[in-house]
């Protein structure tokens, strides 16, 4: 059963809602035109809860509740090590890494690459990140997006990705990093209060009207669909391999996502003090520990209550027509909260980078913060664009697309979370020294598979981190140091944080590890 009248008035309920709050809170004050850093920034003045909503409504979009779920229903819980090591990331992230960046001042990560090594770094990872973002990720948010809307309308997958597009475009274009940060909290509200409506009615569902009794079925009949370590004679041992997903890439492949990953930390560099974006990565992280609970667990739901999808990545939309009419809107104005949030946050980080680290410094030096702000919107239109057209002819044949995209992305992110940790940690490291560090992670992570063939790619990721970290380090010490000026001076750097922010670490990686002691 597919939508009726009175769900799609909840929905258009929603995005009235949505629209109204993203004007009121970006509207320019009497005198004050929006500058670069009101629209790409926020005028750094998001408090720690709208950091730490929008960080979670920048990352859990279509590709975590559509994706994560279809993995859940093909490999089980383990795939929520992504989640759950995540909240330890995002701890790390804030204790080690945002005091740097924000004393820096910068707004973006290749503005720091800059600083730290040169302007070839600079220019080359700002290229690279923006096919990312447009070719990859954008595609894949309209692509999965559109999968949900198709199922449950029966839209087309065009006119699903063309819908997206447009309301995300509508919200976000005009207002910026503040538009979209302080409507996060609404997309957050939803996403969790939908996730946790569509987890109950289906665990209902399997458990004869008890969500209890339900959660207690899908454990003794499927046992294996909540083995948080997989064994190598374990089917997705190659996605998920076992204790190296503890130890290994994941560590960097969570590293290079939540701590240098303009999409994702560009809300924190918005922060009105360290203290204040360290409160929202906390408020993030504790976040980070409920999500596998609302996604991941109506896939394995999807096992007994639609054996039958043709895909995977179908697991979560059929859950969702189980909820009633009326309830059916909510969850789907949830869902495509999620959606057009990730959207807008990444039209932002494309139109940030391409604006201020590509187009100010090589063609327009001299050009008013308006003009700046205006060819920012125009990116992030034409980005949309070009995903757009581009998601139907890379994503068509596509089975788990979550999956995908992490092998995808696995293929950059050692070098990526090489020249981060050579440039923030070690003052010796140089500008080619960076570079080398980058272009051996790619030549390696392409060659690797035809050599090692049998290797899980996440296993691959960690052992290519270290040799580039090595082949980065070992190019630095051929040449000069770099200046004074260049390096990060980490004694001038205040790492001390505060009781909450240490109590709240310590609780987090308690129950983790609980967690994992449960379902190991």
């Amino acid at each position: 059963m597919g939508l009726t009248s009175l769900d799609y008035g909840v929905v258009g309920v929603y995005a009235i809602a949505l629209f109204i709050l993203a004007w009121l809170v970006s509207r320019e004050k009497p005198g004050h035109e929006k500058d670069t850093e009101d629209y790409f920034l926020a005028g750094k003045s998001l408090p720690w809860w709208a950091i730490g909503a929008s960080l979670i409504a920048a990352n859990i979009s279509a590709e975590q509740i559509i994706g994560m779920s279809g993995s859940g229903f093909a490999l089980g819980l383990a795939i929520a090590s992504y989640e759950w090591m995540a909240a330890i990331t995002l701890v790390i992230v804030g204790k080690f890494m945002l005091p740097i960046f924000l004393k820096r001042g910068i707004y973006t990560m290749p503005q720091f690459l800059e600083q730290r090594f040169g302007p070839s770094v600079k220019y080359t990872m700002s290229i690279f990140w923006l096919v990312l973002y447009t070719v990859v990720n954008l595609t894949t948010i309209l692509w999965l997006g559109a999968t949900a809307i198709s199922t449950l309308t029966g839209l087309s997958m065009f006119n699903g990705m063309l819908a997206l597009a447009a309301f995300a475009a509508a919200y976000s274009l005009y207002g910026g990093l503040k538009a979209v940060a302080f409507t996060d909290i609404i997309q957050v509200v939803l996403l969790v209060f939908g996730g946790i409506l569509i987890t109950w009615i289906a665990l209902g569902q399997v458990g004869d009207g008890s969500a209890a009794g339900g959660f207690n079925r899908l454990m003794t009949e499927l046992p294996d669909r909540f083995d948080m370590i997989l064994s190598k004679d374990n089917p997705n041992y190659q996605a998920l391999p076992g204790i190296g997903v503890l130890i290994g890439g994941m560590w960097i492949m969570n590293l290079s996502y939540w701590g240098f990953n303009q999409y994702i930390i560009q809300r924190a560099l918005g922060a009105k003090s360290v203290e204040e974006a360290q409160r929202g990565i906390l408020f993030a992280a504790g976040l980070k520990l409920v999500m596998p609970f609302i996604i991941v667990i109506p896939g394995i739901a999807a096992v007994i209550l639609a054996p039958d999808i043709a895909k995977p990545d179908q697991a979560y939309p059929e859950m969702m027509k189980l909820a009633p009419i009326g309830l059916r809107g909510l969850i789907f104005a949830a869902l495509i909260a999620a959606i057009v949030s990730s959207l807008g946050s990444m039209m932002n980080s494309i139109s940030t980078i391409f604006t201020m680290d590509l187009l100010k410094p090589l063609v327009l030096k001299n050009a008013s913060e308006t003009v700046l702000v205006n060819i920012g919107r125009a990116t992030s239109f034409s980005a949309m664009v070009i995903a757009l057209f581009l998601a139907t002819p890379l994503l068509g044949g596509a089975d788990q697309v979550f999956q995908n995209i992490q092998d995808w992305t696995g293929y950059f992110t050692p070098g990526i979370t090489a020249i981060f940790v050579l440039g923030m940690f070690w003052k010796r490291a140089t500008e080619f020294g960076g570079l080398a560090a980058v272009v051996s992670s790619c030549v390696l992570s392409f060659l690797w598979p035809s050599i090692f063939p049998d290797m899980p790619f996440m296993d691959r990721v960690g052992i290519v981190f270290l040799i580039s970290l090595a082949l980065g380090a070992g190019v630095s010490l051929l040449q000069k140091p770099a200046t004074q000026e260049q390096t990060v001076d980490l004694g001038g750097i205040n790492f001390k944080t505060t009781n909450e922010f240490n109590i709240i670490s310590v609780l987090i990686v308690v129950l983790l590890c609980v967690l994992y002691g449960v379902w190991w």
